[in-house]
C-alpha cells in the first residue's frame, strides 16, 4: 500500500486536488495514471479512497470515494529533544520516531547544545516522508525551538521526565514511570547532557528524573530508546 499525504482535504470533499510536488510525484515517479486508485490521509486520522480523473504533473486530481477516520493512539507522546550537533542524527531521530509512534517534538536549546538553529522546514519534510512510509495516518506535531528556562517554565501537561546521565540517587528506569493511555513529556538533553544547574531547574518544576538504562546514550539513541519504552508500555 502506498499512502499520498494532502492536508486540506476533509470527510465532506468530494475531490482532491494535489500540489505540484506530490503531483509530479503520483504522475512521473510512481507512474500514476486516470482510472488507478490512491490512499490518502490529511495527517488528521483520516484516510480516503480517490480514484485519479486527472493525471497532471502540476495539478494531479482524484475523486474522492470513501473517507474514514482511523482511531487515534491510546496514549499521547511528546519529545523534547536537543538538536544534535550533526543535523543528520537529529533528522534520523525524527524518522524512527514517527515509525515508532510520536504525536509532538520540541526542538530544546540547553546550556551544552552545540547546535542552536533548526531548519523545520526540512524537519516537516522528513516527518512527512516518515508519516506516509510507516502509514500512519497523524501527522505528528513539530514545535518552534525554545530555550530550556523557556521549556521548564511553560504549563505542561500530563507526566514530566527528565533523562540524563547524571548519577543521583532517585533516578527509576523510564518504564517504571510510564503509564498505558497517558499523555507522558521526555526530555532529552544533547551531547554534553543537561548541565547540573538546568537538572537543578527542571526537578524544582516538578520534572521526574528517569534513567534509560545502564549504556551511556548518544542522544538521538536515548530519544529512540524513550520512543520505544513509552511504545512497548502501551502495546
Amino acid at each position: 500500500m502506498q499512502l499520498f499525504f494532502n492536508p486540506d482535504i476533509s470527510e465532506k470533499d468530494k475531490q482532491v486536488v494535489f500540489q505540484r510536488d506530490e503531483s509530479k510525484h503520483i504522475v512521473k515517479v510512481l507512474r500514476k495514471k486516470e482510472g488507478d486508485i490512491l490512499n490518502i490521509t490529511n495527517g488528521k486520522g483520516f484516510v480516503f479512497t480517490a480514484e485519479i480523473i486527472q493525471a497532471d504533473l502540476k495539478q494531479c486530481i482524484a475523486r474522492i470515494s470513501s473517507a474514514e477516520k482511523q482511531p487515534p493512539p491510546p496514549y499521547y507522546l511528546h519529545m523534547i529533544v536537543a538538536p544534535t550537533k550533526m543535523n543528520d542524527r537529529y533528522e534520523w531521530f525524527l524518522e524512527k520516531a514517527v515509525e515508532i509512534g510520536v504525536h509532538e517534538i520540541t526542538p530544546v536549546i540547553c546550556d551544552h547544545s552545540e547546535r542552536k538553529k533548526v531548519k523545520l522546514e526540512r524537519y516537516e519534510r522528513v516527518l512527512l516522508s516518515a508519516m506516509k512510509q510507516s502509514l500512519h495516518y497523524y501527522f505528528p506535531k513539530l514545535n518552534e525551538p525554545v530555550t530550556f528556562k523557556d521549556l521548564i517554565e511553560q504549563g505542561i501537561e500530563g507526566s514530566k521526565l527528565i533523562a540524563h546521565c547524571e548519577d543521583v540517587n532517585e533516578k527509576p528506569y523510564l518504564q517504571k514511570k510510564v503509564h498505558p493511555w497517558h499523555r507522558v513529556n521526555i526530555l532529552i538533553g544533547p551531547e554534553g547532557d543537561f548541565s547540573k544547574e538546568e537538572i537543578e531547574q527542571a526537578r524544582n518544576t516538578g520534572w521526574e528524573q528517569v534513567s534509560l538504562g545502564d549504556s551511556r546514550l548518544r542522544t538521538e539513541t536515548a530519544a529512540i530508546v524513550a520512543c520505544h519504552t513509552v511504545a512497548m508500555v502501551n502495546q
